[in-house]
């Protein structure tokens, strides 16, 4: 089997590498803060002190990290991938960022030998453990082909999106929609709420629609048990990314300015330490006249 890197184990990467040993892989670690690696360590997980050495000590490197500037440093800064002097030759980097970053530090890498897949994924935290994230991949054909198994310890549906760049754009793209979905669900849940529905009906309600899906069922429940899990969700930063490209493509997108708006009253207010769910039932109470849903 492969020699793995996984460059980025926190939340999300810690899961997905863990999967990834849990098949057979072997793996090679870093990240800034060695803490969060020595869980995979003690599974058997060999660190290394820099992306370089990352590369050097396997056969593909996978990466989950915050922010394009992070990507821009583990490929092309000091002890980045670009230093490498054997091993890998191809990076997998899952992080959501913006596709520019992604095509650029592709092409910077070309003239290394370097291959870039660039891949996104659906879930949180649990999912990721759990192995049932939804993958868009996109990149080379070839190389997206050769990389299946990986992608398919990791996830549960995997999907080819074409060219390089195009799964951090569907990865934006998701965001916007179930920004949308969330900041909607909430308001109809507080409408129906206010007019006489009691909770049992209005899951019932939801279960019986036409526009039912597993997403709409988790809301709903969240919705309805007000139990929010304190966490950063990254969906505000990736609509923030979505309102940038349609500006620069002057292409009108009113409902994602919306919420981003929406977004920005609960960090105003202190209430946007919770995922996407907690953080819209706060603002609605926000806007309702109350402070806060509990």
């Amino acid at each position: 089997m492969k020699q793995l890197g996984f460059i980025g184990t926190g939340g999300m990467g810690s899961g997905m590498a863990a999967n990834l040993l849990g098949a057979g892989f072997g793996l090679v670690v870093n990240d800034i803060r060695r803490e969060v690696a020595r869980p995979l360590e003690e599974k058997g997980a060999v660190f290394a002190g820099s992306p370089k050495e990352v590369a050097e000590g396997c056969d593909v490197v996978l990466s989950m990290l915050p922010f394009g500037a992070a990507v821009r440093e583990v490929g092309l800064g000091d002890g980045g991938l670009r230093e490498a002097t054997g091993g890998a030759r191809t990076w997998v980097d899952f992080s959501s960022i913006d596709k520019n970053t992604v095509v650029e530090v592709n092409e910077s890498l070309r003239g290394h030998g370097w291959q870039l897949l660039d891949a996104s994924v659906s879930g949180v935290e649990e999912a990721a453990a759990a192995a049932t994230l939804s993958i868009w991949a996109s990149g080379p054909r070839a190389l997206y082909d050769e990389n299946m198994a990986v992608f398919q310890v990791m996830g549960k549906k995997i999907v080819y999106m074409g060219e390089l760049g195009n799964a951090k754009l569907v990865k934006t793209a998701n965001a916007m929609l179930s920004g949308i979905m969330h900041m909607g669900m909430v308001e109809v849940y507080n409408w129906l709420k206010t007019g006489g529905l009691n909770e049992e009906d209005f899951q019932n309600f939801i279960r019986s629609s036409q526009n039912y899906s597993d997403a709409l069922e988790r809301v709903t429940r969240i919705i309805v048990s007000g139990e929010f899990k304190p966490r950063k969700s990254w969906m505000p930063k990736d609509i923030g990314f979505g309102l940038d490209v349609a500006r620069e493509m002057e292409i009108p997108v009113p409902f994602s300015s919306m919420v981003d708006q929406m977004f920005a009253i609960a960090q105003a207010n202190g209430v946007d330490g919770y995922e996407a769910t907690g953080i819209a039932c706060e603002v609605f109470s926000i806007l309702s006249g109350r402070k806060g849903s509990g």
